[in-house]
C-alpha cells in the first residue's frame, strides 16, 4: 500500500511562535499562509503543517499521489483503494471518502493509542 508523502500536522497555540522554532530548527516555509492560520514547513524530506485554531490534537497526514514535494506520482494506490483494503481488513474508519467518487479525497482512521491519521489525496 504506497500512503504517498508524509507530515505531522501539528495543533499549535501561536502560529509565529512555532515557525520561528522550527526555523531555528531548519525548516523553511513551504506552503501555506499566516493569514489563512497555517503553514507547511519543510526540511529535506521532512514535512510539519504548523495549523492554528483548525483542530485539537496532532495528526499524522498522509497524501497518496504526491511526493514530499506536492509534485504528483506517475503511480500510486488511490485513496479510495486504501480505504477499501483498510475496510477489508476492519479497520474501524471514523470518517469516509466517496467510494465511487475519483480525484481528490480523505478519510480518517484512530491507531489503537488514538492518534488520528487522515489520508488525503489533492489528485
Amino acid at each position: 500500500m504506497k500512503l504517498g508523502a508524509f507530515s505531522i500536522s501539528l495543533a499549535v497555540k501561536d502560529l509565529a511562535v512555532s515557525k520561528e522554532f522550527y526555523e531555528k530548527l531548519g525548516f523553511t516555509v513551504f506552503a501555506g499562509e499566516m493569514a489563512r492560520n497555517y503553514l507547511i514547513m519543510k526540511n529535506g524530506n521532512a514535512l510539519v503543517g504548523l495549523f492554528h485554531g483548525m483542530f485539537e490534537q496532532n495528526i499524522l497526514t498522509f497524501n497518496p499521489g504526491w511526493d514530499e514535494n506536492a509534485q504528483t506520482l506517475d503511480s500510486f494506490d488511490d485513496v479510495r483503494d486504501i480505504q477499501k483494503s483498510l475496510k477489508e481488513n476492519n479497520i474501524t474508519l471514523a470518517s469516509e471518502t466517496d467510494e465511487n467518487g475519483s480525484g481528490p479525497g480523505n478519510f480518517v482512521v484512530t491507531d489503537p493509542d488514538g492518534n488520528t491519521i487522515l489520508i488525503d489525496q489533492h489528485v
